[in-house]
């Protein structure tokens, strides 16, 4: 079994643009496109079908305490990705392009959304213990905690439909 530690945290827009815009030796991927959806569930468990490219995945979370949850991701074939995201997953289809970026000995993972979710921009890092140490990066603006900013609550109430926009 996998667990995921995670934190995440609202982007500043105009900092981070300025810091993509001058990306140099900390950027690990220079914006890879994703698509991913949902399959509906009775509890808070979630099952996401995600397609990187040419690759197709599935993944099952549990519910989150704290900033833990188990996760279980699997490879499968493209077609059968392509398949359930059209066909199974509840709408809209999450669309982003995550930039990962090495900031303080940490891989910060940075989604700017589209589509439904356009203008929202959020950072997750991936952490070994809920108590580690994190510097911040200048272009974070804060920690969300709210299960909104999940990419699974996204479907349900996209940032479009937000009265606040944050």
């Amino acid at each position: 079994m996998g667990i995921e530690i995670e934190r995440k945290y609202l982007v500043k827009k105009a900092e981070w643009r300025s810091h993509k815009e001058k990306l140099n030796q900390n950027v690990l991927a220079l914006g890879i496109k994703y698509y991913q959806g949902y399959l509906p569930t009775s509890n808070e468990t979630t099952v996401r079908i995600r397609i990187i490219g040419e690759h197709s995945y599935l993944t099952i979370k549990s519910k989150t305490t704290g900033h833990t949850r188990a996760e279980f991701e699997y490879p499968i074939p493209l077609e059968d990705g392509q398949q359930i995201l059209e066909n199974l997953c509840l709408r809209p289809i999450i669309e982003k392009v995550r930039y990962q970026v090495n900031y303080g000995g940490l891989i910060w993972e940075v989604d700017e959304f589209f589509g439904e979710n356009q203008g929202l921009i959020i950072a997750e890092v991936e952490l070994e213990n809920e108590t580690q140490n994190i510097d911040i990066p200048s272009w974070i603006e804060r920690e969300v905690n709210d299960k909104k900013y999940f990419n699974s609550s996204l479907i349900k109430y996209p940032y479009n439909q937000w009265q606040d926009q944050g």
